[in-house]
């Protein structure tokens, strides 16, 4: 693996700020391809930016979000999971006007069925994201999910002008779905402005046909990403790999056979392990591989992975394989 191939990180005291939707994810018991077969679930943390807060904090980093959510039972569970987990919550607001978001999702080892009853999360305001806040993080991560509505959209927006005038490394999830975000054409122009201030981006190849149509080679989307803004482009593929690509170099790394029995959250986790392993110096083949190992760990458990994990374990994991020859290929 190539050593020299990193990104600087700026300074600050939290290692991750992740602004957007912190909801319920009421996941069904059984395996389901569709949420009409779905007859119980079970409550867990949502929201993509939580998710990812969760486990760099599980992971040993310090992680904090911006979100909205109601002060009743829900809004109560999950600020007592992120401080479970060892995230931030000091910006977490809590409002009596608003009821928490909540999904509904199917447990499935493809693509999960999910339906969405949405409130507090895309009311979070402008004025409740605060610069100092801002200033003491070094990443700063928002999804698209956040950008659908106001005033949320807007909040995201001047979260991510904070951080790029503070030198901030920004990464946006373009995790468009038409069913939180009917109109495509709004998206589109959304998507393609707030990417602008992205320096990473990490599309799946789901994301990337719904937003721009299918058909394509995978480095043909890339390229369409790279033209919105982000100079790192980390493309997932599911069990054709991941694709890494930076300054016109594209990095393959490979998919492992493995029993998949959970696949809701895999993306939050590969997410996660990149930033992580981007904050401790890694070089972006590295943090590829790295994000490989956490994600792995997600989709073979049942909802979201509850126990700390061993990093360092993880980096041991990535030397043996550096040593035994397998590493990147060049496409």
């Amino acid at each position: 693996m190539n050593k020299t191939w990193n990104l600087e990180v700026p300074p600050g005291d939290i290692d991750l700020l992740a602004v957007g939707e912190t909801l319920v994810d009421l996941i069904s018991l059984k395996e389901s391809e569709s949420l009409f077969d779905a007859l119980a679930f079970q409550k867990y943390l949502g929201g993509s930016p939580a998710n990812i807060a969760t486990y760099v904090a599980k992971l040993g980093g310090r992680a904090a979000v911006i979100s909205k959510t109601g002060i009743g039972a829900f809004g109560q569970f999950l600020k007592a999971e992120l401080r479970r987990a060892g995230v931030i919550t000091d910006y977490l607001v809590m409002d009596h006007r608003v009821h928490t978001s909540v999904v509904f999702i199917s447990r499935t080892k493809g693509v999960p069925d999910f339906e969405a009853f949405r409130d507090a999360d895309f009311q979070l305001e402008p004025y409740e994201v605060l610069e100092e806040t801002v200033r003491r993080a070094k990443v700063v991560h928002a999804s698209t999910f956040a950008l659908s509505r106001e005033p949320c959209r807007s909040a995201v927006e001047k979260t991510l002008r904070l951080a790029q005038k503070y030198g901030k490394v920004i990464s946006l999830d373009p995790n468009y779905s038409p069913v939180i975000w009917p109109d495509y054409r709004e998206a589109r122009e959304v998507l393609q402005h707030m990417l602008g201030y992205a320096l990473i981006s990490k599309p799946s190849l789901d994301d990337a046909q719904r937003i721009f149509g299918e058909g394509k080679e995978p480095e043909a989307y890339i390229e369409k990403f790279h033209e919105m803004g982000p100079q790192v482009v980390v493309l997932t593929m599911g069990s054709a790999g991941v694709l890494v690509s930076h300054e016109g170099r594209c990095i393959h790394i490979p998919a492992r056979r493995i029993n998949i029995v959970d696949a809701t959250g895999a993306g939050d986790s590969f997410w996660a392990g990149f930033l992580t392993a981007l904050l401790d110096g890694n070089s972006l083949e590295r943090c590829a591989f790295f994000a490989r190992e956490v994600a792995e760990r997600k989709i073979t458990t049942v909802g979201p992975l509850r126990a700390n994990i061993d990093k360092q374990l993880l980096y041991a994991q990535i030397n043996a394989l550096e040593k035994g020859g397998e590493g990147e290929k060049l496409v």
